[in-house]
């Protein structure tokens, strides 16, 4: 009897049944490496799962996406895979459909810490508007940190170099492990209340565990409610808290956060130096165009100045002094020639002009004219009167002449 020979097709359609009738592959999750991450234009996701010793193709549908996934998964994470496994015929291969995608261990914790950052940021706590201005020239700065390790003696060493007149007060606190939220939210509200002019919070480098504490939202949530300014200087320049997003500066070091808060007196003094030349400069500036500005006013005023008045007047008064005596030799030149033109015709017109060559006028003795031989007799006096003088003579004889009829 001869073997029943079956298609390529009929052999994965079976296997592929197999798969599916297996309780244990319908619903199971796998622990591994992810390589060969690629993100499908369609939104679908290919990449292995990986471990020491084998791998396995795994594939998540974009509509699996958005409710099984979480994060951003790259090459090189620990992950765990939840789905089923079951054999795409067309290429006879199997693999794993993923479901549900989540990081393995450490990975928990960044979930946590993005899902705590996301809901903080969705309320507002990290608007850039509600950050508190970081004070230029500060008197006293609150450090919460551990009392021993390198954050708080990098942290009392730059505070000396920069400004040792700043007063450093520390709150120490535990900051890691059981306990240290709480420890750094009591330090933030302790100092706060102390008053200083701003609080450093923060510790060295460490591993995500290590920098837990600075991630609780307890502490966000503290740093966001305290009145005085905060610096964050947790880790190291890599490493970034919901601490930092909270506060209103973010140092990538706690020596970088001191750097920030305590100004550096050298630059204090030079900058001081350089406002001072700067002012003087202005003043001299501001000097020289008021001079000017005086100069114009004295020239302005001085033209008002009685003095140079007195001296103008007197110019003007020469001047009509000269127009007025040539105004007057002109009138009296005319006036002259006027009279001289008046006296000669006036002379023309008086008797006494007419008594020359013998001729005279005659005047009784009271002055009126003698016209008539009949108004005199024998011995009134009477007066003739000739071109060079009055003769006074007295009638001896009245002659008058014979009229005809």
């Amino acid at each position: 009897m001869k073997n029943k020979v079956f298609s390529v097709t009929q052999i994965n359609s079976y296997i592929k049944r197999m798969f599916q009738s297996d309780y244990a592959l319908r619903r199971i999750s796998i622990k591994g490496q992810v390589s060969n991450c690629k993100y499908h234009s369609s939104g679908h996701i290919y990449f292995s799962l990986k471990d020491e010793g084998s791998q396995i193709s795994c594939v998540m549908f974009a509509n699996a996406r958005y409710q099984g996934l979480k994060f951003d998964m790259e090459d090189g994470q620990e992950v765990i895979v939840s789905g089923n496994i079951s054999v795409y015929e067309r290429s006879g291969s199997y693999q794993l459909y993923a479901d549900e995608i989540r990081l393995d261990g450490i990975g928990e914790l960044y979930i946590a810490y993005e899902q705590l950052k996301q809901k903080l940021y969705e309320e507002g706590l990290f608007d850039h508007e509600k950050k508190k201005p970081i004070p230029k020239d500060p008197k006293k700065i609150g450090i919460v940190t551990a009392k021993t390790g390198a954050a708080i003696h990098d942290i009392i060493s730059t505070a000396k170099r920069r400004n040792p007149f700043v007063q450093l007060i520390l709150y120490p606190a535990k900051v890691q492990g059981e306990g240290a939220a709480a420890a750094i939210v009591k330090g933030i509200e302790t100092l706060d209340r102390y008053g200083v002019d701003i609080i450093i919070i923060g510790r060295g480098g460490g591993s995500i565990e290590d920098l837990w504490a600075f991630n609780e939202e307890i502490v966000a949530r503290a740093i966001a409610a305290a009145e005085t300014p905060i610096i964050s200087g947790t880790g190291h320049e890599v490493d970034t808290t919901i601490a930092d997003y909270a506060a209103d500066l973010r140092a990538a070091t706690p020596t970088a956060a001191c750097e920030l808060a305590v100004p550096d007196i050298r630059e204090v003094l030079e900058g001081i130096r350089s406002r001072a030349q700067t002012l003087n400069t202005y003043l001299r500036q501001v000097l020289r165009r008021y001079q000017l500005k005086l100069k114009q006013y004295q020239l302005e005023i001085g033209k008002f100045d009685p003095k140079f008045q007195l001296q103008e007047q007197k110019m003007r008064l020469a001047e009509l002094e000269d127009r007025l005596s040539l105004r007057m030799k002109n009138l009296m030149t005319e006036y002259r020639h006027r009279l001289e033109l008046y006296t000669g015709r006036l002379h023309g017109l008086s008797p006494t002009a007419k008594l020359v060559n013998g001729f005279g006028y005659l005047e009784c003795e009271n002055g009126e004219p003698l016209g008539s031989s009949r108004s005199v007799k024998k011995g009134d006096k009477i007066s003739v009167i000739i071109s060079d003088g009055t003769l006074e003579t007295r009638v001896e004889e009245v002659k008058p002449h014979q009229t005809e009829e």
